[in-house]
């Protein structure tokens, strides 16, 4: 919603002025222009990205009109849960979470927590390392490096589209000048044209400028952006998953490991230590 509510007040703020400033919006309207910047645009973005890219782009696009999934609700789920884990492996014993691990999609510990697992990423995750534990045949030091570099992988793949968007935004204002020029060969074609129309066709050129500047600055190159934000947002809860598991296999107990995990969340949607102890307490005992 706020990126259609960015580009309605760049349009507003750009065309607005430009109409009160006494210009014609008539004359900003050139479909041939929009086509080469956008097709030539088009080319370069499957020119220059494979096949994983172009799928990664396309599947991350349609993300920046929905808000955060990764809520303080979410994250406040997610530390319940693990607070029930560690605490039944606590009293229990690692065994005693072999089944939740193997089919979270059958436990009753898991069905609790419906937001947690509908992301299938963030449930793999958790259960692929929870299933590490119960092998018992790696030490802390091990763990860890093997979650870092997978959240480093998470990362890099998630750059990708980021990277793209922000490339394109880059490349808009060239294929802008690309058209004004076109427009300017034209112009000197028609040199013979009376001088009034020969100013038409010129300020028909220079729109491509306008539009390549517009669209790279107030439309694309913000995308990427966003993007990027997304990505944060989505390693972090990959982070609050390992120091809390981590801190449960150097010996604290579940109450202080999940305290680890609410620590490293953005302040945005770290709940207070109250809160989180209050809603530990009611998902207990649901």
């Amino acid at each position: 919603m706020l990126v259609i509510v960015g580009y309605l007040v760049v349009l507003a703020s750009v065309f607005g002025g430009f109409a009160l400033a006494g210009g014609h919006l008539a004359a900003l309207f050139q479909p041939v222009e929009l086509l080469m910047i956008g097709g030539a645009a088009t080319g370069a973005f499957f020119v220059g990205n494979n096949s994983k890219a172009v799928k990664a782009t396309l599947k991350a696009l349609p993300t920046v009109l929905k808000g955060s999934k990764y809520t303080r609700a979410l994250y406040m789920d997610l530390m319940a849960l693990l607070y029930e884990l560690l605490t039944k492996i606590r009293k229990e014993g690692l065994m005693s979470v072999e089944a939740d691990v193997d089919a979270p999609q059958d436990s009753p510990l898991f069905a609790k927590y419906p937001a947690v697992m509908a992301d299938h990423h963030l449930i793999e995750f958790l259960t692929d390392y929870l299933r590490l534990m119960v092998s018992g045949s790696m030490n802390a030091f091990e763990i860890e490096n093997l979650m870092d570099n997978e959240i480093e992988t998470h990362h890099h793949e998630g750059e990708v589209p980021v990277h793209v968007i922000a490339k394109l935004g880059d490349a808009m204002p060239a294929f802008g000048i690309v058209a004004a020029v076109m427009g300017v060969v034209h112009t000197m074609e028609s040199v013979g044209l009376p001088p009034a129309e020969l100013g038409i066709l010129i300020a028909h050129a220079l729109v491509g400028t306008f539009l390549g500047i517009l669209l790279a600055y107030g439309f694309v190159g913000p995308l990427a952006t966003l993007l990027e934000q997304k990505l944060h947002e989505s390693t972090k809860v990959f982070q609050c998953i390992k120091v809390t598991l981590l801190a449960s296999i150097n010996g604290y107990a579940p109450a202080i490991a999940v305290e680890f995990g609410r620590k490293v969340l953005f302040s945005t949607e770290r709940p207070s230590f109250s809160e989180l102890e209050e809603h530990v307490k009611g998902a207990k005992s649901r």
